[in-house]
């Protein structure tokens, strides 16, 4: 036996890959039957993992008993139908797939020479991203792995469109319902963080544009050098939309950098039902985008615009003697638009599922998300134990039980999404604003149906009768 030889036979692929395909299929098939929050306090069981790697080979048999029967049980059920909490990753069977394909052929993606295919199928997925957002022909962009690096890669753009390189006085507002992801961009960007302001939101959770436009003018006074605005096309505590085309506005006055994070509600702008609310988010000068949310698609896929492609390749080009040259005029060299060059082949997972099912299926679904969720809300505003704020914008809209105080309401706040996910059959997640717990509807996956509402409905009802039988 040869002990350097790393490939298994043909027949021992073969039967190791039936084995794990039978593993995923049966998983997928049991996915609404599987409770939607695994054991996650079964310290001792993950202190357990931490073991030495072996020195020989173990039984692929055994090792997918450990991860389908013990390792992924334990853990919330992002797939399952009845996932309403934070905000779902699809995984989309096509992308799986995909990830498949592009893994076992394992061609090197980064650079255009290497692979040309792949590369300008990557660049039709962009293209594709770009029509669907209403963005111009000169925009460019990255697929990433998700909204944090492509936040920064935005930030980064920004900075050296307006600031550099006097960085020191640059300065970057947000609200403060901001995902926390933009500080962090800032910061790896350079920005100090006493050089990002927080914006003040109204009641219904948006920006405030007369407040931004007070922080801007104050910050000019003092002798900085606004140059940057965030703006969230769907908050991830309560999926509020800013006022995008108000603050484009502002920020094409003050010669600012508007980026729009739409890594949650970015797809909604597919559906005429819901491009209403998302009215300016094709102005920006730049959009964060998670396939990974509003596709569907399995986690890890991200995605960047730039309305002006070449400030993107500008912040991130570059070349060494031992890269070939970068492509032609009118092909899509990955490298040069973004920080990575080994990289996985992202562009397949879009591709194939969207060539596998069509647009119309997809959007569709997105559209069906909305009206699921209007269908909670409703429901929700007709129970007068629980206070339900604005409607949802896209799909996603916060609550609270009411009560006595608000030290009461916050117990059973908390309570009732407790019960709900030992229930086993939905599972909602909860946020902060200020001293106020709420509890959050995140309707977007798409195994998400109506028998799953209505159970959320039903559930939420009967929780409430026993914790909370006689009202506030």
């Amino acid at each position: 036996m040869d002990g350097a030889n790393l490939d298994p036979t043909p027949e021992q692929r073969r039967r190791v890959a039936e084995d794990v395909l039978a593993r995923v299929l049966s998983h997928l098939e049991s996915l609404p039957e599987q409770p939607i929050c695994g054991d996650v306090e079964d310290l001792d069981f993950f202190r357990s993992l931490r073991r030495e790697a072996p020195e020989t080979a173990q039984e692929p048999e055994g090792l997918l008993d450990l991860l389908f029967d013990e390792v992924v049980p334990r853990s919330f059920n992002t797939a399952g139908p009845g996932y309403l909490a934070y905000i779902p990753g699809g995984g989309l069977f096509p992308a799986a797939l995909a990830d498949l394909i592009s893994t076992a052929t394992n061609r090197f993606s980064g650079v255009w020479q290497a692979a040309p295919g792949l590369a300008e199928i990557e660049a039709c997925v962009l293209d594709w991203l770009r029509d669907w957002m209403g963005f111009p022909s000169s925009t460019r962009g990255i697929l990433t792995p998700g909204g944090s690096p492509s936040t920064l890669a935005a930030v980064i753009c920004a900075r050296d469109r307006w600031i550099a390189p006097e960085i020191r006085d640059g300065v970057l507002y947000a609200s403060e319902e901001a995902h926390h992801c933009i500080r962090k961009a800032a910061r790896l960007a350079g920005i100090f963080e006493d050089r990002v302001r927080q914006v003040a939101v109204d009641e219904t959770f948006r920006l405030r544009v007369d407040d931004l436009e007070a922080q801007i003018r104050q910050d000019r006074a003092l002798g900085l050098r606004p140059f940057m605005v965030v703006s969230s096309a769907g908050t991830t505590n309560t999926g509020a939309v800013d006022p995008l085309a108000e603050i484009q506005a502002l920020c094409r006055r003050e010669s600012l950098w508007h980026h729009v994070d739409g890594a949650y509600g970015g797809f909604f702008h597919c559906c005429p039902e819901t491009r209403v609310s998302l009215a300016g988010l094709s102005e920006a000068d730049s959009l964060a985008l998670d396939p990974h949310k509003g596709l569907f698609l399995p986690y890890g896929t991200g995605a960047l615009l730039v309305r002006d492609g070449e400030r993107l390749r500008a912040s991130h080009s570059g070349t060494a003697s031992y890269l070939p040259a970068t492509a032609g005029e009118g092909f899509y060299d990955p490298c040069q638009y973004g920080p990575e060059l080994s990289r996985p082949w992202r562009g397949l997972r879009v591709w194939l599922a969207v060539q596998m099912l069509g647009t119309r299926r997809i959007f569709a679904a997105i559209a069906e998300k909305r009206d699921l969720a209007m269908a909670a809300y409703d429901a929700y505003c007709r129970e007068p134990r629980l206070c339900v704020f604005n409607p949802p914008d896209l799909s996603l809209f916060p609550f609270h039980v009411r009560g006595r105080g608000l030290e009461e309401e916050n117990g059973l706040t908390r309570e009732l999404l407790d019960r709900l996910r030992q229930r086993g059959r939905v599972m909602l997640s909860g946020c902060s604003h200020g001293a106020r717990f709420l509890g959050r509807v995140c309707v977007l996956s798409y195994r998400t149906r109506a028998a799953q509402i209505e159970a959320l409905i039903d559930d939420t009802r009967d929780i409430l009768d026993e914790i909370h039988p006689q009202g506030p």
